[in-house]
């Protein structure tokens, strides 16, 4: 008798226990959907309108474009409630801008900002006819206007005239390194200069 007691206890605390858990996932499935369209309505500031022909088409102008205008998103930015940007000490870093615009005849595999390093592609004049060929890396280690802020790294590859067999190089204190660090660092400071006199 009382385990038939026991039992007809034990399915009545189920079925109490599961018409809650239905009330209770109601309940949080309409918080939930309260908070979304909430979310929602609100990222007028988040996503902005922008017509189509002002942004580029092919994906390597898109970031050349961002990493110009100091783009970028951060999660400590959106945890915060506010869009997390670079803009400030992207555009405000005379060492970073003077790279870009040194280097600006190169095509680019990476420039990340917050990593702090700017890598080429490879590159080689029409004269070489891509027998040889050069793939600059800048690493910046500090913001400040000083030579020894830059890591500028070198490597030259050198190919036979069918190009199948390549060999790559590092070229340690080359006059190409040498060249860019004087002229980023002239730059840089052409660009302190006349942002001190802006402000």
């Amino acid at each position: 008798m009382g385990v038939i007691i026991f039992l007809s206890t034990k399915a009545c605390n189920q079925g109490y226990f599961r018409s809650m858990k239905s009330s209770l996932s109601k309940k949080i499935l309409v918080i939930i959907s309260i908070f979304m369209m909430t979310a929602l309505n609100s990222c007028n500031g988040f996503f902005k309108y922008s017509p189509a022909r002002d942004n580029p088409t092919k994906g390597t102008d898109r970031a050349k474009k961002n990493v110009e205008e100091g783009r970028g998103v951060n999660l400590g930015g959106l945890a915060r409630g506010g869009r997390g940007t670079n803009y400030e000490f992207s555009t405000s870093n005379p060492m970073w801008r003077a790279s870009l615009e040194i280097l600006d005849f190169l095509p680019m595999t990476t420039v990340d900002y917050s990593g702090g390093i700017i890598i080429s592609d490879w590159y080689s004049d029409n004269n070489n006819s891509n027998k040889d060929s050069i793939k600059i890396t800048i690493r910046f280690l500090s913001n400040e206007i000083r030579s020894d802020s830059l890591k500028i790294i070198v490597h030259k590859k050198n190919c036979k005239s069918d190009l199948t067999s390549c060999t790559i190089n590092i070229l340690e204190n080359s006059s190409i390194s040498q060249e860019l660090r004087s002229s980023i660092i002239k730059k840089a400071s052409l660009l302190q200069k006349d942002s001190k006199k802006k402000n």
